[in-house]
């Protein structure tokens, strides 16, 4: 088959078109992957530097309010009211279980609440250069449940910071067949603060002086 031979403005166009089609070949494999491409990395590697600058002059432009905020925070765990006013984690146990049982008494308007059973809890030894002592007390209840929340709610929410665990409660189905209407809650819990080291350095942490077992209000 003879090919018509191609007018001159056909001609023309291809040759451009193949001009073009040359041009753009010629940038990717000559211009494109060796020259723009590695300098649009470095753009946006630069870009990324210029953001992790930014964050690091923030953090930098915030440290003189960070460090007052940590000697605050430092003032308040070394404040004196947070821990047990006592030297001793004996005699600290010892007026815990006191607490709770003037606690109790406070609230006993709200309904029936009493101290059935008040013991301390042994701790182990602290290591050398512990900051603080912990004293545990070992605390049971009959009490109401309107008095309870509100015992509990002072316990928790003054100061010294007191920490209630091991929390347990249920109701003696041998109570409420004995007696009409509803019987008190049967309450178990261990009730714990702290005594500032520097003020109780050798003390016993035992608590076995503090107060006999089973010992009653």
């Amino acid at each position: 088959m003879n090919l018509r031979p191609m007018k001159p403005l056909e001609s023309r166009v291809a040759a451009i078109g193949l001009l073009v089609l040359v041009l753009v070949l010629a940038y990717f494999l000559l211009l494109h992957w060796w020259f723009v491409a590695p300098l649009r990395d470095i753009d946006s590697q630069m870009d990324d530097l210029r953001d992790t600058q930014s964050r690091f002059a923030a953090a930098i432009a915030e440290k003189p309010q960070l460090q007052k905020r940590l000697a605050d925070l430092g003032h308040e765990s070394a404040d004196s009211s947070t821990f047990l006013p006592e030297t001793d984690p004996n005699a600290a146990a010892a007026s815990l279980m006191q607490r709770v049982v003037d606690d109790a008494a406070a609230h006993a308007q709200e309904g029936s609440c009493e101290v059935s059973q008040k013991m301390p809890v042994p701790n182990p030894p602290a290591s050398p250069g512990d900051p603080y002592r912990k004293v545990v007390v070992s605390i049971s209840l009959h009490c109401d449940m309107q008095p309870l929340i509100g015992l509990l709610y002072t316990l928790e929410k003054g100061k010294p910071y007191l920490f209630v665990q091991d929390f347990s409660v249920y109701r003696n189905p041998l109570l409420t067949m004995q007696k009409t209407g509803t019987a008190p809650l049967e309450v178990q819990f261990t009730l714990g603060g702290y005594v500032h080291a520097a003020a109780n350095a050798g003390s016993n942490a035992t608590g076995g002086n503090a107060s006999s077992g089973d010992e009653s209000p």
